[in-house]
């Protein structure tokens, strides 16, 4: 896609505001609270049209961008999410921050369901169906994701949420399964063994695509069950268990954020901002006009 790319939408987007944050809103979190909304887009971009509108507000004076992962009426399974397109109509919006939210089942005893935790790690378990890289078609790069999570945002998180007197757990490994079905219990303990902690479905490739475009990323999860890891079958996942749970922990996430986005650093120095340098190996002087400017935006 990247021939549909103009020169006019990477000039537009390339915000001199490094410190703009973004929400990825996930299952229940479909718009922002307290947000004073000053525009509303329609996010098309080279990848076709993001899960929904781009909505930038006023948060207690910083400016923010939301969008609905799932779509606001929730009509997106994960790997019908367009997740190339949500980040790009995000960074075109000047976000260079995203913090994302999300629902897992919790594999391990010490997260224990109303759980919030931070992945630091993502174990890729996904079946093929969605497109995982911005890269291809003329422009070849090899990012790394050695840390896929920017730790800059995860300090911010953990001393927001430890502020309120909230407890959070960090470092923990995300495994991403493609869905929609929830698990078996083999899957279940093969994670465990994989030395995971977490499992969901919508982080991957979400977060990888963020650290080809350089943007920082971070993701606030909240347990909702023991997956089905356990023997006793009333502590396996269901649809009910999981939405009942994660509802009636969401305000939590919400009051996380909503300190993150009053005590965030407007200038910071971050190595995911950086994380196409010595990526590219196709030579510049062998790509076309699109494609420069489509690298230029990456780059921004």
């Amino acid at each position: 896609m990247k021939n549909e790319v103009s020169n006019s939408t990477v000039s537009a987007n390339s915000s001199p505001d490094s410190s703009m944050i973004g929400i990825i809103g996930g299952t229940g979190l479909y718009e922002m609270p307290g947000l004073r909304i000053l525009e509303t887009q329609i996010a098309d971009t080279p990848f076709g049209r993001a899960s929904g509108p781009v909505v930038t507000g006023k948060f207690e004076g910083r400016t923010i961008a939301f969008l609905a992962r799932h779509g606001g009426s929730h009509h997106l399974l994960p790997s019908e999410i367009n997740y190339r397109a949500n980040l790009w109509a995000l960074k075109s919006a000047g976000v260079r921050r995203v913090i994302s939210v999300s629902a897992v089942g919790s594999l391990s005893q010490e997260i224990m369901p109303g759980d919030l935790a931070i992945p630091s790690q993502y174990l890729d378990w996904t079946s093929g169906k969605r497109s995982k890289s911005y890269f291809g078609e003329g422009i070849v790069a090899h990012v790394s994701t050695a840390r896929p999570t920017c730790p800059h945002l995860t300090q911010m998180i953990v001393k927001a949420t430890r502020e309120r007197g909230d407890q959070i757990h960090t470092d923990r490994a995300y495994a991403c399964v493609e869905g929609p079905r929830l698990g078996t219990q083999v899957e279940s303990h093969f994670f465990r063994t994989a030395g995971c902690h977490l499992v969901g479905m919508t982080n991957v490739p979400e977060a990888f695509l963020a650290r080809e475009a350089q943007l920082c990323y971070c993701t606030i999860t909240i347990a909702t069950d023991y997956d089905c890891w356990l023997d006793d079958p009333s502590q396996h996942a269901t649809v009910d268990q999981v939405m009942s749970l994660y509802m009636k922990n969401l305000d939590r996430v919400k009051e996380t954020l909503k300190s993150v986005l009053r005590t965030a650093d407007n200038h910071f120095e971050c190595e995911c901002r950086t994380s196409l340098k010595g990526a590219v190996l196709t030579q510049r002087n062998s790509l076309n006009v699109m494609q420069k400017s489509y690298l230029s935006f990456l780059e921004v």
